[in-house]
């Protein structure tokens, strides 16, 4: 590996120039500091971060762990961060917890091997067990898309109570009083809180949750297990009318479930997604969503890690900042004749 000697040899110049042309060049003479530059583009000298950190006792990286890489909503949460690093002169190492709390155990361990300057983290361990052992390195560290009671840290999250009530409103404002909740794992406080949502939208119109709502659990949140449910649906005597899934992947399996049993897409069964991800307003139905400002919550938690993290970190005060979601009406929820 090409080290700061070798620079300084080619360049003919001691280690101590080459340290000022690369930390501090306004110091060196510009003949001197292209003599450098010259010799590291020659021998292709990267300087170690390892060591830059060890003397300035901090990291220029941001750890950023999502449940689901998969998922296009996590895909934009993590370009608002990456945004917001890079204008910090920070960067970003993106790692997939794949919704496991083990596995996010063992990147948090790995994190705090690494020193990592702070880390953005989307809790699959919702017992807070995990940022609590994590916290004991002395790390900062911000909840994406989660708020936990037990987490001392920021949060970034958006009123997943209100986006499943933005859901059941317009279902029942269409004449849907039968309606499916096909959710992911409901120990993730997003499938819980949308519930809540829908569950209050529906007794405010004086419906109960035993005669209108049904339930499909997914084990995961992705296209397969929309498929999975769109069976188990399909299968329900009556069939209910009005479907709302707990984000788009499964909205779209659920599509594609109804699509290949002949069942027409907004005809028989109006259908609500969540996140309004990009493939929502493409599908061969476009998907009426419930829209996340993803982008936006990726670079606020950025934010307050970069704020928490930086020169006035002394004045730094948690927050907790909760976002609003909106409903995005299109043609799944909306036959044409209405």
């Amino acid at each position: 590996m090409v080290g700061i000697k070798d620079v300084a040899r080619a360049a003919g110049v001691s280690v101590g120039t080459v340290s000022n042309v690369i930390n501090r060049p306004q110091t060196v003479s510009s003949d001197t500091r292209d003599k450098v530059r010259a010799a590291i583009r020659q021998l292709g000298y990267v300087r170690s971060e390892s060591a830059r950190q060890l003397r300035a006792g901090r990291s220029r990286i941001i750890a950023l762990l999502v449940l689901d890489m998969a998922n296009p909503f996590f895909v934009d949460v993590a370009g608002g961060a990456e945004r917001a690093a890079r204008e910090a002169g920070l960067g970003v190492m993106l790692c997939n917890s794949a919704q496991s709390p083990s596995e996010e155990a063992e990147y948090l361990s790995l994190f705090a091997e690494q020193r990592v300057r702070g880390v953005l983290v989307t809790p699959a361990d919702t017992s807070g067990g995990n940022l609590a052992r994590f916290q004991r390195h002395g790390i900062p560290y911000v909840s994406v898309d989660r708020v936990l009671p037990s987490a001392e840290g920021c949060s970034v999250s958006v009123d997943d109570v209100l986006g499943g009530a933005l859901a059941a409103r317009h279902l029942l404002q269409h004449g849907h009083e039968s309606i499916v909740y096909v959710s992911g794992p409901m120990h993730l406080t997003q499938c819980q809180d949308r519930y809540t949502g829908l569950v209050d939208a529906l007794r405010a119109a004086g419906l109960s949750e035993q005669s209108a709502l049904r339930h499909v659990e997914a084990d995961r949140l992705d296209v397969a297990a929309g498929r999975d449910a769109g069976a188990r649906l399909l299968g329900m005597s009556p069939r209910p009318s009005g479907v709302f899934c707990a984000n788009d992947l499964l909205a779209l399996g659920v599509l594609q479930a109804l699509y290949g049993a002949g069942v027409a897409v907004p005809g028989e069964v109006a259908l609500v997604g969540y996140d309004d991800i990009e493939f929502a307003a493409a599908a061969a139905v476009p998907l009426t969503s419930v829209r996340q400002p993803a982008f936006r919550m990726g670079r606020a938690a950025a934010d307050l890690l970069i704020e928490e993290t930086g020169e006035g970190a002394a004045g730094h005060e948690h927050q907790r900042i909760v976002l609003q979601p909106e409903l995005v009406v299109r043609r799944s929820s909306i036959p044409v004749r209405a």
